[in-house]
């Protein structure tokens, strides 16, 4: 399964541990893990081939990963993406939905006008178009992915990022799959034009409100709709 990460090669520097951290980490998150039905396999050569570097970074980037309960290294039989049950994952998305509402709330309270204009018109530029075909689809999978990302970044809470960056990585398979049913995507944009106009307004009980229970739907439709978890 290791073809099926999208990595680059990466340049020889001092911060090289990091960088291939920092890549391996992306490509892992970024992987659609539960449409198959067996955790995926990494390989340590081919990752290091991959990335034009020696194992040596990869092995000690695996070791990294494993602590943050992304992968995990099975003896005489090599190192695998973690998948999360249905019931880890619905409290993963409890969590988070915990996280990101007061991100929003602390958005409206320290967050520039530029900046939440900015935010306004990014999102209004990916929401534009409401074609379900595939690509578009896809398209707006990894947007969705942003907006919650950015609502973070806004709260200017540098405790509250790097937490709620552990969180988001584990449930980040999970949104992407979830936001290709059609009927999820429309109610997603809906919430989401909600929630810009409540942080546009400062209305920081509302857009607390808003963005806690847009996170709580979708622990919800795990709970009732995603068989594959169990």
């Amino acid at each position: 399964m290791t073809d099926d990460l999208r990595i680059k090669p990466i340049q020889s520097d001092p911060g090289l541990k990091d960088r291939v951290f920092d890549a391996l980490r992306t490509a892992v998150i970024s992987m659609d893990i539960y449409s198959v039905k067996e955790p995926p396999k990494l390989d340590e050569r081919k990752l290091a081939d991959m990335l034009g570097v020696s194992r040596t970074p990869v092995r000690e980037a695996l070791s990294r990963l494993e602590q943050e309960g992304l992968v995990k290294n099975i003896p005489r039989r090599g190192t695998f993406v973690v998948r999360k049950t249905k019931r880890e994952i619905v409290e993963i998305i409890q969590v988070w939905a915990a996280l990101e509402s007061m991100a929003a709330r602390l958005a409206t309270l320290h967050a520039s006008d530029k900046e939440l204009e900015s935010f306004r018109i990014r999102c209004n530029g990916y929401q534009a178009d409401r074609r379900s075909d595939g690509a578009r689809i896809d398209e707006y999978s990894e947007n969705n992915i942003k907006f919650h990302q950015d609502i973070i970044s806004l709260s200017k809470n540098d405790f509250l990022i790097s937490t709620a960056r552990l969180s988001f990585a584990h449930m980040h398979s999970i949104r992407s799959s979830t936001i290709k049913d059609p009927d999820r995507t429309i109610q997603s944009i809906i919430d989401h034009m909600r929630i810009i106009e409540a942080l546009m307004n400062r209305e920081t009980a509302k857009v607390e409100k808003l963005v806690r229970e847009h996170a709580l739907k979708l622990a919800e439709h795990v709970e009732k709709h995603v068989y594959y978890l169990d």
